[in-house]
């Protein structure tokens, strides 16, 4: 299908964002890569409080071979997700990355493993509850606030104290693949609630290289490392398949891209893309791609596209068969079939082949 596996009439190119996707890897491990592995010298002391990521081979998630994933793009606010899965009584895994445990938790879902990947060293901890956050945090950061995310971080102090609440109420039972990268604070709030930790390390590079950065991780602390693809949706995907070895694996939320109306003030990474290009001039970073199942154009950035090429690249290479039942977004082409949650959810659904004759369940 072309570059990205695009077709040329699916793609309307910025022509600064297009050159950049294949210097992502590089440009984001220049970014947080020293950030992660200065983490995982920090969190050497706190390994004996979990177990290694490879002890979830023996641990049971969900019955049988199907697994769920509830990423956090905006679709997941668009689509029944949660009373899809309980409507249906499903069973099988669910695995969420800590940007949609509180969607889960609120819904009265309580996922099988939630995966955390982040470095950040204020951010990601709001996922899981900030005990020390105050006002001057919102005012000095509107990543939140600013975002087409989750809509219950309007009120951002009051879902910060709902969160802490859900998990001293449910941490105890929720199982965590905590990435080494991971900030103190996450640490800490895993820890502080009683999550059952399984450790990993991101590859940050690959291993067979002279000095590898990954490989000098793994001899530090022993544990595996995983191809998390740049982002903690993709990552929930590949322990599925690589660690839970589930044949049948369904993606909800992973858009990868924001619905055509979004403003671009209202992109995870529009100050970064500022630092680029004037505002002006953001077309030319921001690519727009027409999903030809859905009928519709989304847009992408730099990242999120290098996120869409590598998940693509990985799936070429997993044992389970992936379902792409997030309803938007532009994560389509070979090795994932596109349907819809219901039909996965049917058993009719497991009969589909890896084929190309993809199709679309309305």
């Amino acid at each position: 299908m072309g570059k990205n596996n695009l077709k040329e009439n699916e793609l309307q190119s910025g022509q600064i964002g297009l050159a950049l996707v294949d210097s992502m890897q590089e440009i984001t491990l220049s970014k947080i890569g020293d950030e992660g592995i200065n983490n995982a010298h920090k969190n050497l002391k706190f390994l004996e409080k979990g177990l290694s990521l490879k002890e979830l081979r023996n641990a049971p998630l969900g019955e049988g071979d199907q697994a769920v994933i509830i990423a956090a793009g905006p679709s997941l606010h668009k689509t029944n997700v949660a009373q899809n899965l309980k409507s249906s009584e499903y069973k099988g895994a669910i695995i969420v990355p800590d940007s949609a445990m509180l969607y889960c938790l609120k819904n009265d879902i309580i996922p099988d493993l939630v995966v955390t990947l982040d470095p950040h060293p204020k951010r990601i901890v709001r996922w899981f509850g900030d005990p020390d956050l105050v006002r001057a945090d919102l005012e000095s950061d509107d990543y939140f606030s600013r975002q087409d995310m989750d809509p219950a971080f309007a009120d951002q102090m009051r879902v910060n104290d709902e969160v802490i609440e859900l998990l001293e109420k449910y941490g105890k039972k929720i199982k965590i693949a905590l990435s080494t990268s991971a900030s103190d604070a996450v640490v800490q709030r895993a820890i502080n609630t009683g999550m059952e930790i399984y450790w990993w390390n991101p590859m940050y590079d690959d291993p067979d290289l002279p000095d590898s950065e990954t490989l000098k991780l793994h001899k530090l602390n022993g544990l595996p490392c995983l191809n998390a693809g740049g982002n903690v949706g993709s990552a929930c995907w590949m322990i599925a398949d690589a660690v839970l070895d589930k044949q049948h694996v369904a993606l909800t939320g992973m858009d990868f891209s924001y619905y055509a109306d979004t403003p671009y003030k209202n992109t995870q990474y529009y100050y970064e893309l500022l630092e680029m290009v004037p505002e002006e001039q953001l077309d030319t970073v921001f690519m727009r791609i027409f999903n030809p199942y859905l009928k519709k154009w989304f847009y992408t950035d730099p990242a999120y596209m290098w996120y869409r090429k590598t998940f693509l690249e990985m799936a070429a290479d997993a044992s389970c068969v992936t379902y792409n039942c997030t309803g938007g977004g532009i994560l389509f082409g070979e090795n994932i079939i596109f349907t819809s949650l219901d039909s996965f959810l049917n058993e009719s659904a497991l009969v589909l082949t890896t084929s190309n004759d993809f199709s679309v369940s309305k």
